[in-house]
């Protein structure tokens, strides 16, 4: 199993510049952005780490790169300690990718709070640094009856309160208009200009990505196991790659989270998974939603939704339902039944229940008991901060969290050195998307880099040079969903069965492992369980009579 450290050593001197330009912006095709070394196996790390750090953040969730970021602008040396293979591997990987402008919560609650405060703008400043593609698309909340007709004056006194005016119910004809593929009994609909989408992990890759620019470190394959106090303050953090000495420590674990705040003190709550199944639709359909499209509430949820989402899919759940196993991201014909004859068939009835659905999927979120985030320093241990039940809408609220937990890190106190990097910067290289170019510029893309010719993908029209660089970025793919989520190769309707072998021998070749070693998702999720060879051997062949 591969224990991957990723750290940046040097930035390039254009690196704040955009990589990628137009023609007939530069006069020319500019190189593409490569990180200053080349990911091997020698720079893969297996040995565990004994390490100082001024604040260690455990999860690499789009809550914890969102915190690594913010962190960043400053003196203070950051780690990210993550169990899995690869950052968003939990729930933000999995949830309906909008962006809830937070008309429609609690302004009371925590999670309402921090809904509210961050706002479109602020979303919209982050993403164009990032380079992670934002829709303000808006939303509506179809109504049939009487009942959704009052639910949606309910919801507008709510928007008020929240300080959020520009709201509108319309009618049938007025629906028809934005929505001409919806079932035509729809009668109201609640229109909100406000709402979002973007792909949750583009932006959690992105967030990551630019923390570890700015000097923050990634530990990956890294499960913390137990945490140390002396003198009722955190002394260390045991983990599965080492042993790590932190000034502060943001849990940020999200369905572990509890788990985590227990390693130090008795805690009065807990985090149970409530599982959410999704249908995805294949792009032919990218064109039917033009908004993202709410059912009526339910206690536990704002509603199923139908989202286009950025890349030109429908995505459309997701159901709500409390388990005890965390790990359980399985999917279930009644569930996905109920899903498609409650609320897709209902809203689209021309929308299928199989054919064209490229995949089905579920997401797990952390619910704690409380039903609201809880973000609060350790009561009995100093340099803990907990950040438990961040569902939805985490990630929504995710730029307000992050300054909440800055002023938090600030109060801990510890010496840290808050001073703002006088270097530091607010962006990434722009990734290199092929199939959003024009056929001029790929041309001359292709011409100064002819690995970006060659198809890998041919559903989503991949080419090697984009997985190349997924392999290559800051935090590089080491697996095949590490490459499918940041290029989108097997994300088609073929599900990787054209291009998985070849992604399986880029990652081969790139970073100089054996084939059986490479996996799907990490840990022993290899895709190769021996060589022809090895398995006609077995079989009672020989070296003689086998020829590969």
């Amino acid at each position: 199993m591969l224990s991957l450290k990723v750290q940046v050593r040097q930035v390039l001197p254009d690196l704040a510049g955009d990589p990628w330009r137009s023609q007939a912006e530069t006069g020319a095709v500019r190189r593409c952005f490569r990180p200053p070394r080349r990911v091997t196996a020698a720079n893969i790390m297996r040995k565990g780490a004994d390490m100082k750090t001024d604040v260690l953040i455990i999860g690499g969730g789009v809550i914890g790169a969102c915190i690594a970021r913010q962190l960043s602008r400053y003196n203070i040396d950051v780690v990210i300690v993550e169990k899995e293979s690869d950052v968003c591997t939990g729930t933000s990987k999995a949830n309906s990718s909008m962006l809830h402008d937070g008309y429609n919560v609690d302004g009371h609650k925590l999670k309402g709070k921090m809904v509210l405060k961050a706002t479109k703008e602020i979303y919209r400043e982050m993403c164009d640094e990032l380079h992670v593609d934002m829709k303000l698309c808006g939303s509506i909340f179809a109504g049939f009856t009487d009942e959704d007709l009052a639910t949606m004056h309910k919801q507008v006194k709510m928007a008020e309160e929240n300080g959020i005016t520009n709201l509108e119910i319309i009618d049938h004809d007025a629906m028809m208009i934005k929505e001409p593929h919806m079932n035509p009994t729809v009668r109201y609909g609640l229109y909100n200009p406000n709402t979002g989408v973007l792909n949750p992990f583009e932006l959690t890759m992105a967030l990551a990505e630019n923390a570890v620019i700015n000097g923050a470190k990634v530990f990956l394959n890294t499960e913390v196991t137990d945490i140390k106090v002396k003198n009722q303050k955190i002394d260390a953090v045991i983990t599965t790659n080492g042993v790590f000495y932190p000034k502060v420590v943001i849990n940020s674990a999200g369905l572990y989270s509890d788990k985590i705040a227990a390693m130090v003190e008795d805690v009065d709550f807990y985090v149970r998974p409530r599982r959410g199944q999704y249908y995805l639709y294949d792009k032919q359909f990218g064109g039917w939603v033009n908004h993202c499209i709410y059912s009526p509430p339910t206690e536990t949820s704002k509603g199923m939704i139908i989202v286009p989402t950025t890349e030109g899919n429908i995505l459309a759940g997701s159901n709500a339902e409390m388990l005890d196993d965390k790990t359980d991201f399985s999917t279930t014909k009644e569930a996905l039944d109920e899903i498609y004859n409650t609320m897709i068939h209902h809203l689209y009835p021309d929308l299928p229940r199989v054919g064209d659905v490229t995949t089905v999927f579920a997401g797990l979120r952390a619910a704690s008991n409380t039903e609201d985030f809880i973000i609060e320093h350790a009561r009995t241990v100093r340099g803990m901060i907990n950040l438990v039940g961040i569902q939805s809408p985490g990630l929504s609220s995710a730029p307000a969290i992050a300054d909440l937990v800055e002023e938090m890190v600030r109060a801990v106190g510890e010496d840290l050195d808050f001073t703002k990097k006088p270097d530091w910067i607010p962006g990434r290289p722009k990734p290199v998307i092929l199939n959003r170019m024009t056929y001029e510029e790929r041309s001359q893309f292709i011409a100064q880099n002819p690995d970006y010719g060659q198809i890998i993908c041919r559903c989503e029209s991949i080419s090697k040079g984009e997985i190349l660089d997924a392999i290559r970025r800051p935090i590089p793919a080491t697996s095949l969903d590490g490459i499918k989520r940041r290029t989108r190769a097997g994300m088609g309707r073929c599900q990787g069965g054209f291009c998985g072998p070849r992604v399986v021998k880029i990652l081969e070749e790139e970073l100089g492992i054996d084939p059986t070693e490479v996996t799907k998702r990490g840990r022993d999720s290899r895709i190769l369980a021996m060589r022809a060879k090895e398995l006609a051997l077995q079989e009672g062949g020989s070296h003689e009579k086998i020829k590969l």
